[in-house]
């Protein structure tokens, strides 16, 4: 039941993989004037398409309040929000008194609490997240014979915890695997 900001060129893959690993309806929202849409039927090898409800904010404040409101209803596990840029204190705490009131709506019907995922540009730096995350690709040692894909994740930020670094990979035979990875931020 908070908000946590995911940055860097992999974001969208991190929000695939998180989407993986959820259960129920996601609801994704993003800018209708951005150039870059999302390919539903690529998230396939991630999790099933249809279980996401697209929304697209055709102004830039119907953005985060569309995400205050998909959080405030507690519908949905997961809500991902495709910005343009980091928002800024006030609307996050928003964001987060919206999952607060989104967890408690889906207590109350037996559902796990919202999670609100912000996939923002560059290095991020959304001010009073929960967390912040950088999601890159690294070479996956990739071959015609084997499908293999690789990132280092980075924790830059937490309220509750250090930054640290992993090496995440992913293939048919292994699924998911991370490796931490020394910290030298």
């Amino acid at each position: 039941a908070r908000v946590h900001e995911v940055c860097g060129p992999s974001r969208t893959t991190f929000a695939a993989l998180i989407l993986g690993e959820s259960q129920g309806t996601v609801i994704w929202v993003s800018p209708a004037w951005g150039i870059e849409r999302l390919f539903p039927a690529g998230l396939e090898p991630f999790a099933d398409p249809g279980r996401i409800i697209f929304a697209r904010a055709r102004r830039p404040e119907d953005l985060l309040w569309s995400v205050a409101e998909a959080l405030r209803s507690g519908a949905a596990p997961l809500v991902l929000a495709d910005l343009p840029h980091p928002p800024g204190l006030t609307p996050i705490r928003r964001l987060h008194l919206a999952a607060e009131a989104g967890a408690e709506a889906a207590r109350h019907r037996g559902r796990l609490p919202p999670l609100g995922l912000l996939l923002t540009p560059g290095q991020g730096g959304a001010q009073g997240v929960e967390s912040r995350w950088h999601m890159a690709p690294t070479p996956s040692g990739s071959t015609l014979y084997e499908s293999r894909s690789a990132w280092e994740l980075t924790r830059l930020r937490a309220r509750m915890a250090p930054p640290a670094r992993w090496q995440v990979a992913r293939d048919r035979t292994q699924g998911l695997t991370m490796q931490p990875l020394p910290t030298n931020l």
